[in-house]
């Protein structure tokens, strides 16, 4: 079975944190290459093969609207995104629902250590709309996640406070499609001071 798999799996980037820790600046924000860490993240969410990519916004939205240069994508405000990532996750699944896109590969924008080539991998492992899959590194599940569209209504009902599709992932982890990325990616988060460092 053929999948054009870019019309069918689209792009989920949670792009709304505040940056507690990094004295509240956004991380959408961040400077990666001289761009705004967001726009790198959805280029190489397109360059992994996903057809529309959904940015979910949230601290400083209006501000990511005017300097984030992310021409083709669905913006989506969270206004409760200070309750946490379960939030931003519940409207980024919510604004896919009836687009017609049959899985979702969610990303967080505040990786830059995961590039196209482990987006390409979880893509690849999409074989319909029941299709669940995760990243992993070193034998631990990490992002991106592939999220069959089976499954929106049922991740989102568990997506609380920063659990995001934890709860539903260790409750069908006989299900997941473990996709080893460790030889392509490195999942480090941009959470403190300190790791602004990995930041080019």
């Amino acid at each position: 079975m053929n999948h054009d798999t870019g019309s069918e799996v689209a792009g989920l980037l949670l792009a709304a944190g505040g940056g507690r820790r990094l004295g509240g600046r956004p991380k959408a924000l961040l400077e990666h290459r001289g761009r705004p860490l967001v726009e790198h993240a959805v280029a190489v969410l397109r360059a992994g093969g996903c057809g529309t990519v959904h940015v979910v916004l949230g601290a400083a939205a209006d501000t990511v609207r005017e300097r984030a240069d992310l021409p083709g994508c669905v913006l989506v405000d969270n206004p409760d995104w200070e309750q946490g990532m379960g939030s931003s996750l519940r409207a980024g699944l919510a604004s896919l629902a009836g687009t017609g896109a049959s899985a979702a590969v969610v990303a967080l924008v505040d990786q830059p250590g995961i590039g196209a080539e482990a987006v390409a991998r979880v893509v690849a492992a999409y074989d319909g709309p029941g299709a669940l899959a995760a990243a992993t590194y070193e034998g631990r599940r990490g992002h991106p996640v592939l999220l069959g569209a089976e499954r929106w209504a049922e991740v989102a009902e568990g997506a609380r406070g920063d659990q995001g599709a934890r709860s539903y992932l260790r409750a069908h982890e006989s299900e997941i499609t473990p996709v080893p990325c460790g030889d392509a990616a490195e999942p480090y988060d941009i959470d403190t001071e300190a790791d602004l460092a990995h930041l080019e």
